[in-house]
């Protein structure tokens, strides 16, 4: 991906050796020119940074600077690597068949590694916000890192959230949505963190699968079953959670790249 720098963002492509993941990431960063007030620019990461080209993100950031719709934010596209099955997950624990079993190297990676790269190589003493967002298992992989790390992020922007990734194989007799969805565990055994808020999208056409039959496709189901622990836990439905269900949307860089715009101006409207 060759990075053009717009008129008002300076674009560059970085790699940074992680002794976490034991590989070179590559990591795509997305400035914005003449920020009067460092001190006010907030930070958002993303995983599957790898998507950000395919979905035109730096013309979609020109346009809405250009519109005065978004206040200036440092963001970082974060590759994912051939391992991304195993780095990508829930930290606390593995899927049934192992997969995520890296994620903690990841999320130490974001908090040890890249965000003191940051700091230093843009010297950006504070954030005024960070957030962390991404894309199917890459946006199961924020909301498990947001909600684990509530002083580091307030927001997280989760689009077609991998939210069945679970302990019991689904085919199992035993299996039971209630129990063995691990995410929504995660919540429900933690607590409420006063301050964070949560962005989620799902498409009508995200998947077929309704393993349940009630005409409902699994992936807005689990999402839901998301929005509901959080909602127990004390989150307000109006004030800090917006949910985007997209008629047509699908499990693809299309659909993501035309729910972007309302997260960005969801989390950081001007």
């Amino acid at each position: 991906m060759q990075l053009l720098n717009g008129p008002g963002i300076l674009a560059e492509k970085i790699f940074i050796e992680s002794e976490f993941l034991k590989r070179k990431i590559e990591v795509d960063f997305f400035l914005p020119k003449n920020v009067p007030d460092p001190s006010q620019l907030n930070l958002l990461l993303i995983n599957d940074g790898q998507n950000l080209a395919e979905m035109n993100f730096q013309t979609l950031l020109e346009d809405l600077y250009a519109a005065e719709r978004i206040v200036p934010l440092l963001c970082a596209g974060i590759y994912a690597g051939k391992e991304r099955m195993m780095e990508y997950g829930v930290a606390s624990r593995p899927d049934y068949s192992g997969r995520g079993a890296d994620a903690g190297f990841y999320t130490s990676f974001l908090l040890q590694e890249l965000i003191p790269f940051i700091h230093k190589n843009y010297s950006i003493t504070v954030f005024k916000d960070k957030a962390v967002a991404g894309f199917s298992l890459g946006g199961l992989m924020a909301l498990d890192i947001a909600w684990n790390h509530p002083a580091q992020f307030s927001r997280a922007g989760v689009f077609s959230g991998s939210f069945l990734w679970r302990s019991v194989n689904q085919e199992d007799k035993f299996y039971n949505d209630n129990e063995h969805r691990i995410m929504q565990q995660e919540i429900r055994n933690g607590i409420y963190h006063p301050g964070q808020k949560f962005f989620f999208q799902c498409g009508n056409r995200d998947e077929t699968m309704d393993r349940n039959n009630n005409g409902v496709i699994d992936s807005i189901d689990d999402t839901i079953a998301v929005i509901d622990e959080l909602i127990a836990k004390g989150y307000n439905r109006e004030k800090d959670i917006f949910y985007l269900e997209m008629p047509d949307g699908k499990h693809d860089v299309s659909t993501w790249a035309e729910a972007m715009p309302y997260f960005l101006k969801w989390a950081w409207k001007k």
